[in-house]
C-alpha cells in the first residue's frame, strides 16, 4: 500500500541519519535562517500530525469508518506559512493543508489534540465536527479565522481578494470588521488548479487593484505538486504564468528552514505596503490523490521514487538531527508515539454521533427569522439624513416607474445603513445601463458606490469577501445571461458557506441582476434571457422576482433586512422590459406607475420572503404569473372579467422559495389554474408550480403556456418564441370552456 511504502521510506532515512554536534534551541536551527531549534520541534510535530490523520483516514476507510481520504501528505511545509501569519489572519484553504491547520490550531492557545480531534471528526463525517457538523470535511473554524473551502478548483480566489478589499474598505469606511486593521488573507490552491478561471480571477483581481494603487492585502500560496490527480503540470509553469503585479516567492516545501524563511518574507511585504504577493511552494504529492488513487497507473518507480526523496517530514528530521536537537532514535520514537495516540483518536471519533436526519443535515441552509426581519425592515435613517440625500423625498415626488423605485429604495437603504455597498460593471459613473443606479455615486461617494472590472467572477468574489467581512454588498450583474458566466460562485461559494459552517460564517449579499426579455429595439440572446433554472436550484438563495414598482421598492428591502440578519444571499431579478414602463392598459394610464410609500408605512407594506400578491376575487379562473407575464395576465385577467369571467392573477413575486400555501388557495378558491410563464417550457418556473399544486393534492385543472425551448433571437422574431399576451388569453378561454 501507499502508505506502507510513504512510512518504510521515512523510518529508513531518518535511521540512517547522522547526527550533528548540539546547537541551543533558541538559536536558528542552521546558520542564516529566522527559524529556532525550538520553533523547528514544535512545526515538526504538526508535520508529523498531519502525516499521521492521513493515514489514519486510510485505516479508517478500510474499515468502511471514513468517507474522505484526501490528504496533505508531502504538503507539510505549509505549517511554515501558518508559523509566518497571526492567527487573525483570515485563512482560506485548499484541502491538503493539514498542517497549517494544526499550526493555526495551536497558535491559537488551543490543546495539541485538539485540532487532530477536529480533523478526524471530519474525516468519520461526525455531527460534532467542530465547523460543517459532519456535513463534509473541510479546514475551518471561526476561533481560528479559518474559513471553510470545498473548492478544487480554486473557486475560492475571487473570493480571497474579496475579503481583502473589504478589510481595507471597512477601515476606510470606519466600519467595524471581523478582522484587525492590518490583517492580510492568506489563500492557498494547487498548480493544477492554477489554471482554473476562477483562480485567474482571483489574482488578475488582485493585480488589478495593486496596478491602480488600491490596497490588496493578500496572500496566494499556489502548493504545487507537479501534478493534478494524473494531469502533468509542466516545469516551470507557476513561476512562467505569475503576473508583473504581483510580487513572487519561491521556496523549497523539502525545506522547513527556508519555507519558513520565504513566507515570513512574502507575509511581512503584503502586512506593511498592503499589496498581493505570490508564494510558490514546491512540494510533492504522496500517496496518491487520494485514497482510491492508484499512482502507479500513470506514474513510473521511478518519479514515484523521486517524490518519496523529496518527503517534507524527512526534510524536517534531517534539519533537527543536524542541529543536533534530536537523534534518529528520537524521531522514530516521537512519530511511533503520536502515531498510536493519532489511531486511538482516530477509534473514538468513528464512535462519535453522525447526523441522522434531512432536518439536521438542512438546519444551516436557511435559518430564517421573518419576525427579526420584518423589524428590521422598518428601519430607515433619521428625516434629517433623508432630505441630505434626497432633494425631494420619494414619497413626495409622486409615482415611480420600476427603476425609480428601485433607485430611491437603494439610496435609502444607503442612508441608513453605512455597510451597505453598491458596485459592478457600469454601476456608478453612468448609472447603470438602464439609469438605475444614476445618482447614488454622487450621493454616497466612491468608497461606497463604485465600478468594477468587467468579469461576473470578479465581482461576485468581491461581494462574497464583503459580505464576509462585514458589509453589505449591493453587487449587479448587468444581465441575467451573464452571471452564467460565474455561477459557481453562487452555486458553489455563497450558497455552501452557512451550511459548511454551521452558519458561523456567512456572506450576505443582494445580487441585483436586470434580466427577462422583451425589450424593444434591444434584443439577442445575451441581452433577453428568460433561463432562472440554474439559480432556482441552489439550496437555500432567494431568488426574488418583483415585477411593479411597489413590490420592488418593499421586496428590496426584504432582501436587504435578510441579508442583515440570516446572511441570506438574495438574487434580485428585475425585468428591464419593465423598468420604465409606465401604462398598463393603454396609452397614458400610468397604470403601471405606484407611488413610494414612506418609511412609517414600511412595516405595513412589507413583503415576506415567500408571499405571493393576488390581483382581482374572480372564483372561476387563477392565472399564475410573474415578471413581464403579470402585465400580460392582467390585460387578460380584465378582458375576460369585462365578458363575465370570474378571474383572479396571483403574482409570485418569489421564485424561490415559491410561495406555496399562497399560492394553493388561490388554486383552491378557483378550481382552474393557468400558469403564464415567461421562461422556457422545459425547465421553467411553470414546472415547479404545477408539481406543487400537485404535492399539496390540488385536484382542479392545471394548463400551462410558456416562452418555446430557444434561446431569444433579434428583432421581431422574439416574438415567435417568447411567450404572448395572446396565448395566454387563448389557454385562459378553453380552461374556461
Amino acid at each position: 500500500m501507499a502508505r506502507d511504502i510513504v512510512e518504510t521510506n521515512f523510518t529508513e532515512t531518518v535511521a540512517a541519519l547522522r547526527p550533528g554536534a548540539p546547537r541551543d534551541p533558541a538559536l536558528p536551527v542552521r546558520e542564516g535562517s529566522a527559524l529556532t531549534g525550538a520553533r523547528c520541534l514544535e512545526l515538526f510535530d504538526f508535520q508529523l500530525g498531519s502525516r499521521l490523520l492521513d493515514i489514519a483516514a486510510r485505516v479508517l476507510k478500510e474499515r468502511g469508518q471514513a468517507f474522505y481520504t484526501i490528504g496533505s501528505a508531502g504538503h507539510e511545509s505549509n505549517a511554515a506559512v501558518a508559523a509566518a501569519l497571526r492567527p487573525t489572519d483570515p485563512a482560506l484553504l485548499h484541502y491538503r493543508s493539514g498542517a497549517f491547520y494544526l499550526t493555526r490550531s495551536a497558535q491559537a492557545g488551543r490543546p495539541p489534540e485538539a485540532g487532530l480531534r477536529d480533523v478526524l471528526l471530519g474525516i468519520t463525517a461526525s455531527a460534532e465536527e467542530p465547523i460543517a457538523g459532519g456535513r463534509h470535511k473541510v479546514f475551518g473554524h471561526p476561533d481560528l479565522a479559518i474559513v471553510p473551502m470545498t473548492s478544487t478548483i480554486a473557486s475560492h480566489l475571487p473570493r480571497a481578494t474579496g475579503v481583502a478589499f473589504a478589510i481595507e474598505r471597512a477601515r476606510k469606511l470606519g466600519l467595524p470588521s471581523p478582522w484587525p486593521a492590518d490583517a492580510i488573507v492568506v489563500c492557498s490552491y494547487g498548480d493544477a488548479s492554477a489554471n482554473h478561471a476562477s483562480a485567474l480571477t482571483g489574482v488578475n483581481s488582485a493585480a488589478y487593484a495593486a496596478y491602480q494603487g488600491l490596497p490588496a492585502p493578500v496572500l496566494f500560496v499556489c502548493e504545487d505538486n507537479g501534478i493534478g490527480i494524473s494531469v502533468r503540470t509542466p516545469s516551470g509553469w507557476i513561476e512562467a504564468a505569475r503576473h508583473p503585479q504581483i510580487a513572487y516567492f519561491t521556496a523549497d516545501g523539502h525545506d522547513l528552514a527556508e519555507a519558513y524563511d520565504v513566507a515570513c518574507q512574502a507575509a511581512e511585504l503584503v502586512r506593511t505596503r498592503r499589496r498581493p504577493a505570490l508564494l510558490h511552494l514546491r512540494t510533492v504529492r504522496l500517496m496518491g490523490h487520494a485514497g482510491s488513487d492508484v499512482e502507479s497507473a500513470y506514474r513510473s518507480p521511478r518519479e514515484i521514487a523521486a517524490g518519496l526523496a523529496r518527503d517534507p517530514l524527512i526534510g524536517t528530521a534531517r534539519l533537527l538531527v543536524e542541529a543536533g536537537l534530536l537523534t534518529p532514535e528520537e524521531v522514530l520514537a516521537r512519530y511511533e508515539a503520536l502515531r498510536a495516540r493519532v489511531l486511538e483518536l482516530a477509534d473514538e471519533a468513528a464512535g462519535r454521533p453522525k447526523l441522522t436526519s434531512a432536518i439536521q443535515v438542512m438546519a444551516p441552509l436557511a435559518p430564517r427569522r421573518p419576525d427579526a426581519v420584518a423589524a428590521e425592515v422598518a428601519r430607515a435613517a433619521p428625516e434629517e439624513r433623508r432630505r441630505e440625500v434626497f432633494a425631494r423625498l420619494p414619497e413626495e415626488e409622486g409615482p415611480l416607474t420600476l427603476a425609480q423605485s428601485i433607485n430611491r429604495t437603494l439610496a435609502d437603504a444607503m442612508a441608513a445603513d453605512p455597510s451597505i455597498v453598491a458596485f459592478g460593471e457600469d454601476v456608478a459613473r453612468k448609472g447603470g445601463v438602464y439609469g438605475v443606479t444614476r445618482g447614488l455615486l454622487r450621493r454616497f461617494g466612491a468608497g461606497r458606490v463604485f465600478d468594477t472590472l468587467l468579469d461576473e467572477q470578479a465581482i461576485l468574489g468581491l461581494a462574497l469577501g464583503s459580505g464576509l467581512s462585514g458589509l453589505l454588498p449591493v453587487p449587479e450583474i448587468q444581465y441575467l445571461a451573464y452571471i452564467h458566466n460565474a455561477l459557481d460562485q453562487i452555486r458553489g461559494e455563497a450558497s455552501t458557506l452557512r451550511f459548511f459552517s454551521q452558519g458561523a460564517y456567512r456572506n450576505p449579499m443582494v445580487v441585483r441582476v436586470p434580466g427577462y426579455a422583451y425589450q424593444k429595439g434591444f434584443g439577442g440572446h445575451f441581452h433577453n434571457d428568460d433561463s432562472v433554472a440554474a439559480l432556482r436550484d441552489i439550496p437555500g438563495v432567494v431568488v426574488a422576482s418583483p415585477a411593479r414598482p411597489d413590490d420592488a421598492a418593499a421586496m428590496l428591502r426584504t432582501c436587504l433586512a435578510a441579508a442583515r440578519v440570516d446572511g441570506e444571499v438574495c438574487i434580485f431579478l428585475e425585468p428591464i422590459a419593465l423598468y420604465h414602463t409606465r401604462d398598463l392598459f393603454e396609452d397614458g394610464d400610468n397604470g403601471w406607475l405606484a407611488p413610494y410609500q414612506p418609511p412609517s408605512r414600511w412595516a405595513e407594506t412589507h413583503v415576506p420572503i415567500g408571499r405571493a400578491r393576488t390581483y382581482g376575487d374572480g372564483r372561476e379562473l387563477t392565472i399564475v404569473t410573474f415578471g413581464n407575464g403579470l402585465r400580460m395576465s392582467l390585460r387578460v385577467a380584465v378582458r375576460l372579467t369585462a365578458e363575465g369571467y370570474g378571474c383572479r392573477v396571483l403574482d409570485l413575486r418569489w421564485l424561490s422559495p415559491l410561495p406555496v400555501a399562497d399560492l394553493v388557495h388561490a388554486a383552491e378558491l378557483t378550481g382552474r389554474v393557468l400558469i403564464a410563464d415567461e421562461t422556457r417550457r422545459s425547465g421553467g418556473v411553470s414546472e415547479s408550480v404545477a408539481m406543487a399544486l400537485i404535492d399539496a393534492g390540488f385536484t382542479g385543472r392545471i394548463a400551462r403556456v410558456t416562452s418555446s425551448d430557444s434561446f431569444v433571437p433579434l428583432g421581431a422574431a422574439a416574438d415567435l418564441v417568447l411567450l404572448s399576451e395572446a396565448e395566454i388569453e387563448e389557454a385562459a378561454r378553453k380552461l374556461l370552456g
